[in-house]
């Protein structure tokens, strides 16, 4: 078989979820030394491995953009700028036979990039035809779609966001358009530079390129001429009225008593407002629009606000705010975006959205709706959010019971998983609630493959096995950390004749069975003592090593009793509330779960105090774990977060 056919049979791996990094780090310890996979030109070998990593879509976009493969980068780099015709002819009959995408309308206005064909192919996971993502904006051309990505600064990034950051992304990518991350910062009580600074760094986590950063509060002297423009216009008015009188008035559709105001009593009590006075606090300026249209949305909503609160960017120049309804419309047509994502719990603020745009003498910004996301058992709200925060319920924003993208990263979620779940997700306008299970699973497919293995013993009613006939004098081998992946290194193991196991497995063994020593060979447990209340304190065996580890029920882990062993504690964690959806008129605090963390001690073997905070490793036959906080002193144990696998789902009690 030459080279090239070799190659060729290698490429379809990057389809498959589990080996995609192995496959990445193969390549690319290859292109230490060549220019091209094979000889000293582009081949049909270049071009289907240059495949296969396309089709891969913003997973390999991640991995790309983290720097961590830089000789497979640069190749792919390079043959995309010089090979750009072959690529594309290429792409063009062999992935749109594979289905990646659907042809696009006769109106071409979907961009014939590998990207977007590949799009419905993430991580060797085909997408069901009716795919969100095949779906086109409105009256899109390629090269003019500009979208924005708006959150408020008023907490972390959470999976929610996550989902409208990244279809904005996609549509950007797809449109060849440009991405505008603008803060929404018009609360003042609300907002601080932390939070800005932590979404700034979620968004890179995420992976997502953007033009520019922008600020609503940038907006504030053109809002407010705005604002007295539709005064002038007699198309807001200036409203007194108490807020619990005024709520009622709009639900039953009576006009408020200051909506007949003059220009100038407007304009006077704006005055007021902008000064802060206590006249002024008293007032709030409303958009003139219909209070009898059925949609309540229409019926004058709320432009301005008085606040004292100094806000975290420019202190306390303003004492007026633009409300979301307000700004979000002027700002999107002054930055020229063309298509506004939102999810679809705004629909009903669709028309007030278009109507607020129309009084501005704007042209028309195109609204495309996507279903929120949501998952069970956890809430998105940052409201509710931060009274967890600020009741001491958790450690803070990136706590890993919380769905923000540093809490569950920290829980042991890897950013390429996330990314999988939520374009598997689309831009679908269905609402749907979410198992957490399905994430879970998808990250365990790509940590299992290369994650090292480690041995821990919980420290707790642990059992001593003697060996008499095993080592007096402990000696070391150097085994490795994954027996299917070299990458993961080696690691030393003690082996002695005195092994410690874990309670569980002592008291399942009976006298004279046979069991299997992993990394060892069989023993022959030959005598079993148990104190007066029944409790085994200690076995008694012998090697066996000739014996056949297939015929054994029992598969022990273990560790050599020695003082190089390493104190851990094991953390796992459950869901924040006990119940998997919320009503609407539900109180959360009602289902606030009262025990969201469980800690066990254990002892691990002596390699792991090398381990460094955001290790994910594997302990045999305990599950995935990620490590918080590493060896500092032998006092102190290593944190190890229990990482769910998707399938040992954790019910709240």
């Amino acid at each position: 078989m030459s080279q090239i056919d070799e190659w060729l049979d290698y490429a379809p791996v990057f389809g498959s979820g589990s080996e995609f990094e192995g496959a990445c780090r193969f390549v690319d310890e290859y292109l230490l030394h060549h220019t091209f996979l094979v000889g000293n030109s582009l081949s049909i070998a270049d071009v289907a491995v240059w495949a296969g990593l396309a089709a891969a879509g913003m997973r390999w976009e991640s991995l790309r953009k983290s720097k961590k493969y830089q000789n497979l980068v640069r190749w792919f780099n390079s043959i995309s700028a010089d090979y750009d015709a072959v690529l594309s002819e290429f792409t063009s009959t062999y992935l749109g036979k594979k289905g990646s995408t659907k042809a696009a309308s006769s109106k071409s206005k979907e961009p014939q990039s590998s990207n977007s064909r590949s799009s419905a192919v993430e991580n060797g996971v085909q997408a069901p035809e009716t795919r969100a993502f095949e779906v086109d904006l409105p009256d899109a051309e390629v090269g003019k779609v500009k979208l924005r990505f708006a959150p408020e600064p008023s907490g972390f990034l959470h999976i929610g966001h996550s989902k409208a950051a990244l279809l904005n992304q996609y549509f950007a990518n797809r449109y060849k358009g440009q991405l505008i991350v603008r803060f929404d910062d018009t609360n003042p009580d609300k907002e601080s530079s932390e939070f800005v600074d932590n979404l700034l760094k979620d968004i890179e986590t995420l992976g997502i390129k953007y033009n520019a950063v922008t600020y609503t509060s940038d907006y504030f002297p053109q809002l407010m001429e705005m604002a007295e423009k539709l005064i002038f216009e007699s198309k807001a008015y200036v409203d007194d009225t108490p807020r619990e009188k005024m709520q009622h008035e709009r639900m039953e559709g009576i006009e408020s008593k200051c909506r007949s105001n003059t220009v100038e009593e407007n304009l006077k009590l704006w005055k007021e407002m902008i000064s802060g006075s206590e006249r002024g606090l008293m007032c709030c300026l409303r958009g003139k629009l219909d209070m009898q249209d059925l949609n309540k949305s229409l019926r004058d909503p709320v432009y301005y606000r008085c606040n004292l609160t100094p806000h975290h960017r420019i202190g306390a120049k303003y004492k007026i705010y633009p409300t979301y309804d307000f700004c979000c419309p002027f700002v999107d047509a002054v930055e020229g975006i063309t298509h506004a994502l939102r999810s679809s719990e705004y629909h009903d603020r669709n028309d007030q959205y278009y109507r607020i745009q129309q009084d501005m003498g704007f042209r028309k910004v195109h609204i495309y709706e996507f279903s929120r996301l949501n998952m069970v058992y956890t809430l998105l709200s940052k409201r509710k959010l931060l009274w967890f925060v600020q009741n001491g319920k958790v450690e803070g924003w990136d706590d890993p019971r919380f769905p923000t993208v540093q809490g569950i990263v920290r829980r042991g979620l890897k950013i390429e998983a996330l990314i999988q779940f939520i374009l598997e997700q689309g831009a679908s306008k269905n609402l749907n609630l979410m198992e957490w299970d399905k994430l879970w699973a998808i990250n365990k497919k790509i940590i299992d493959p290369v994650c090292p293995r480690h041995t821990a013993i919980s420290e707790e009613r642990r059992v001593l096995l003697n060996l008499t006939d095993g080592p007096k004098d402990p000696f070391v081998r150097v085994i490795p950390k994954h027996k299917k992946y070299e990458g993961a290194g080696e690691k030393s193991v003690t082996y002695s004749n005195r092994l410690w196991i874990d309670y569980a497995d002592a008291e399942s063994i009976s006298i004279n069975e046979e069991v299997t020593l992993k990394d060892w060979g069989n023993a022959i447990v030959k005598d079993i003592k148990k104190d007066e209340n029944g409790i085994v304190t200690q076995l008694t065996g012998v090697l066996h090593l000739e014996g056949s580890v297939k015929m054994t029920k029992l598969k022990l882990t273990w560790l050599a009793d020695d003082n190089e062993l390493v104190r851990l504690m094991l953390v796992d964690f459950d869901y924040l509330i006990t119940k998997k959806k919320l009503e609407e008129d539900e109180d959360f605090v009602d289902v606030v779960n009262p025990s969201t963390r469980t800690e066990t001690s254990a002892l691990g073997e002596c390699d792991m105090r090398n381990l460094k905070r955001g290790d994910v490793i594997q302990l045999e036959r305990k599950g995935y774990y990620r490590c918080d906080a590493p060896l500092v002193r032998p006092s102190k144990p290593i944190v190890l977060f229990a990482i769910p696998d998707g399938k040992q789902q954790t019910v709240a009690k």
